[in-house]
């Protein structure tokens, strides 16, 4: 079954999640996390440099990785 199945949720396949679900999503979560503190690390060093391009580019991908890891953490709450 794939998110296309329009059968997903109209069929009453919620996917039931259950502890193992939760932990996969925490171990993702926890990856995205380390991700973002990479991204933090590169983009400190250009602070106050002519780069402001690519410094915008870091935030940027730090926020979205922010937003993904507040989203999978939202998941993992689902889950339990």
């Amino acid at each position: 079954m794939s998110w296309s199945d329009p059968c997903l949720f109209r069929c009453g396949h919620n996917g039931a999640m259950n502890a193992s679900t939760a932990a996969e999503i925490g171990v993702i979560a926890d990856g995205i996390d380390r991700y973002r503190s990479r991204v933090v690390g590169l983009a400190e060093p250009i602070i106050g440099t002519p780069n402001e391009d690519l410094l915008a580019a870091l935030y940027e991908a730090e926020r979205n990785l922010r937003t993904a890891s507040r989203s999978l953490e939202r998941a993992q709450r689902l889950a339990r």
